[in-house]
């Protein structure tokens, strides 16, 4: 059974005859209710179903990343929907093997925040990655925000990273891989402010072994 929120102007919440009323976000829809569907799926709908299941198994390892990279993407959609939306436009590519995702055109973190200049990765240890960038302040930056630093074993589907790292005035930043066995890791890096209200966009940073 449904019901009205606040009054029968309102919102509906549930099943009201032969429509379902939900909200996310703060915002309200109705729809009908689910059809069996009888036609074949086109090819083109296949297509968009696979890079759809790509995106989504691409994006699980680093769901906690996205949930801060994209938070507050747009008014409608922020977190791992907003970053799945980004990566399925800009993300994949095709060739005569088929489609993939290709992680140097991933975004993780997506936002009007600067990031610092002249972000590289050294590794000092066998399993330690060192992240520097430029001192300088970009125009509209804070020394007190934090770096995030990710570095991501595609193949293995494990990855390892900081939402609050380093302050932005330090410069330097080290991310540790636990392990023995040799990964490829794809490495990214940002920043958020001090007040968490708002982050930059990532950059990739290349494949490392570690």
């Amino acid at each position: 059974m449904g019901r009205f929120v606040n009054g029968i102007n309102g919102p509906v919440t549930g099943r009201v005859g032969t429509i379902i009323g939900s909200s996310r976000n703060g915002v309200a829809y109705v729809k009908g209710p689910y059809k069996k569907r009888t036609k074949r799926i086109s090819k083109k709908e296949k297509a968009n179903r696979d890079r759809f299941a790509m995106a989504q198994l691409w994006l699980q390892p680093v769901l906690e990343f996205v949930r801060q990279g994209f938070r507050g993407y747009s008014e409608r959609s922020e977190g791992f929907v907003a970053a799945k939306s980004w990566l399925l436009k800009n993300s994949f590519e095709e060739d005569e093997t088929g489609i993939r995702v290709n992680p140097a055109l991933v975004k993780v973190s997506f936002g009007d925040l600067p990031a610092s200049g002249n972000i590289a990765v050294s590794q000092p240890s066998p399993t330690q990655l060192k992240f520097t960038w430029d001192g300088t302040l970009p125009e509209g930056a804070d020394p007190m925000d934090q770096v995030m630093l990710l570095a991501y074993d595609v193949e293995n589907s494990k990855a390892y990273f900081t939402l609050t790292g380093q302050f932005r005035s330090v410069g330097s930043d080290i991310l540790t891989i636990p392990g023995t066995r040799k990964k490829t890791y794809h490495l990214y890096g940002s920043f958020v402010a001090f007040d968490r209200g708002r982050q930059s966009d990532s950059v990739y940073l290349g494949e490392w072994n570690v």
